[in-house]
C-alpha cells in the first residue's frame, strides 16, 4: 500500500509531502507518546496520532516513517505542516477517529509494528 491509497481510503487531506503520496508503508503504529513511537515504530510505517505540535515531524523523520495521519479532527499547528512540508513528509488529517483509521488499514492488510 502506498501513502495515497490511505488518503483516499480515509479521505484525509494532505497538507503537507504531498510530493511523497507515492511511499510504501510497510506497516503501521498508532500511538500519542513519542517515546513509545521512537522506541516501536519501524522505518516505512504509518503513524496515526492525534498530536499536532511539530515533534511529530521530528520522531518521523528520525525513523523515516512514510507518513503521519493525525486523527480525531485535530488540526497540526502551522509550525507543524511547515516543518513536515521542508521534511518532505506526507501530513494527513482526517475526522475519523485513531481507532476507525487504525481498524480501516488493518482490514486494508497494514500491519501492526
Amino acid at each position: 500500500m502506498i501513502v495515497q491509497e490511505v488518503v483516499d481510503l480515509l479521505q484525509a487531506e494532505v497538507v503537507a509531502g504531498i510530493g511523497k503520496c507515492d511511499n510504501e508503508i510497510s506497516g503501521g503504529y498508532a500511538s500519542d507518546l513519542l517515546s513509545y513511537v521512537m522506541g516501536q515504530g519501524k522505518t516505512g510505517n504509518i503513524w496515526v496520532t492525534m498530536q499536532g505540535h511539530q515533534n511529530i515531524v521530528a520522531v518521523a523523520s528520525l525513523l523515516g516513517l512514510s507518513a503521519i495521519v493525525i486523527a480525531g479532527d485535530v488540526k497540526p499547528e502551522k509550525e507543524t505542516i511547515s516543518k513536515a512540508e521542508s521534511e518532505e513528509i506526507p501530513l494527513l488529517i482526517t475526522t475519523l477517529s485513531v481507532f476507525a483509521v487504525s481498524g480501516l488499514l488493518y482490514e486494508k492488510g497494514v500491519s501492526g509494528a
